[in-house]
This record gives C-alpha cells, structure tokens and sequence, in this order.
C-alpha cells in the first residue's frame, strides 16, 4: 500500500515569515497556484521589466501601489483565469494573491480600486 501523504510545501518567505502549503486546514484559499506562478514572475522578473518600460507620471507622494506591484497582481490574475480588471476587487483581499505580490496576509490589500482604475487607464494612454 502506497502513502499518500502530501508533505508540506514551502515557498520563499514574505517579510521573514516563512510561507507553507501543508493541505491540512488553517488560512484556505481556492487560489494556491498563483504561488507558483509568483516564483516564476520573480525569478523571470516580467513585473519589473515592464514596469521600466511605462513611465509613472503620477504623483509620487499620492501613490499607494508601485506600478511594479499594479502588474504583478494583474498579471496573476489574467494567468489564474480573472481576466476581467474587476475581479482583482476581490482578489485584493486573498491570503495567496497577497503572499505572491509580497503582502502578508493580515495586511494591505493589495491594488486599491479606483487608484488602480486611474493606473490602468494612465498606462493605456502610454501605450497608444
């Protein structure tokens, strides 16, 4: 007879405090994948490169979220199946979408909606 028996899993550390799928209760979340995809994002650094590529012309002193962090959480979105922009009003607020964009748990949201809409809409006219 096999052991089936899933070990914990343990991701890089969010501000020192060390981050473990263990698949026995506790902090639950439908959206564990996107811990996966934050290694990936980190270690290719897409987030980063394309936030170097659009110039931030916000003001620096009103800005809550870099514009690395606004493409971070979009792009975990749109590769965990919310593509919609509006979706992330819900998102913000998960335990693994907030650990993959380096946020711990019982912290900020992460995209706060209406700077975010500004942001997005900011980047598109850079784009054109």
């Amino acid at each position: 007879m096999t052991d089936d028996t899933i070990l914990p899993f343990s991701f890089p550390s969010v501000h020192t405090k060390k981050i473990t799928a263990a698949f026995d209760g506790g902090r639950l979340t439908s959206n564990g994948g996107v811990m996966l995809l934050a290694m990936a994002e980190r270690r290719l650094g897409l987030a980063d490169n394309l936030a170097r590529v659009f110039p931030d012309r916000r003001d620096p002193t009103r800005v809550m979220h870099s514009l690395v962090d606004m493409f971070r959480a979009r792009i975990f979105a749109i590769c965990c199946g919310y593509e919609d922009a509006d979706d992330l009003d819900h998102l913000r607020s998960d335990p693994a979408f907030k650990l993959a964009c380096g946020r711990l748990p019982d912290t900020v949201a992460i995209c706060v909606p209406n700077r975010r809409c500004r942001a997005w809409r900011m980047l598109r006219a850079c784009a054109t």
